[in-house]
């Protein structure tokens, strides 16, 4: 039932809604009287439409990005996690919420259960990360690190062409 209502999702949203979503992922800052001037429609029609998208779900999240780097977590770690027992997902990944530089979590498909994305100081404090407090949880058998050289783009999802 959840897959159709998030299929169905797509179908309440119209074209201006497209536009100011493409408007303020771009720049999330951008005043409203800045986005209903470009889109057309008054600075009131944007915030309800914001407003909407928001109580459906569309738009998660606000807030400011940080770079880690500024802040010296110059390390930026994928591990892919393997489980004893796929059973475990659930409790493990409660553990794993708590252990602050760990900033994605993934159930995926494929090699390892979980797929994680890590940001440490350096490769000491990664290695405390690692085996210091991810190899300690109960079900977690083995993990596979993938340290990132470069972030070479990130981008938000396109949602128009």
């Amino acid at each position: 039932m959840e897959n159709c209502q998030k299929m169905t999702l797509r179908n309440k949203l119209d074209d201006i809604d497209l536009k100011i979503l493409d408007i303020i992922t771009k720049n999330a800052r951008i005043p409203f009287k800045d986005v209903a001037v470009e889109v057309g429609v008054s600075r009131a029609a944007i915030h309800q439409r914001v407003n909407r998208m928001i109580d459906l779900g569309v738009i998660v999240g606000s807030g400011y990005h940080i770079d880690p780097k500024k802040v010296d977590f110059r390390t930026c770690t994928y591990i892919g996690i393997f489980l004893e027992k796929g059973g475990l997902f659930t409790e493990v990944v409660e553990r794993l919420k708590s252990i602050p530089e760990i900033v994605e979590c993934h159930y995926t498909t494929g090699e390892y259960a979980i797929f994680i994305k890590v940001y440490a100081r350096d490769n000491e404090h990664l290695k405390s990360i690692l085996s210091g407090q991810i190899q300690k949880i109960p079900g977690v058998s083995s993990t596979e690190t993938f340290i990132s050289l470069e972030e070479s783009f990130k981008r938000t999802l396109k949602i128009i062409d």
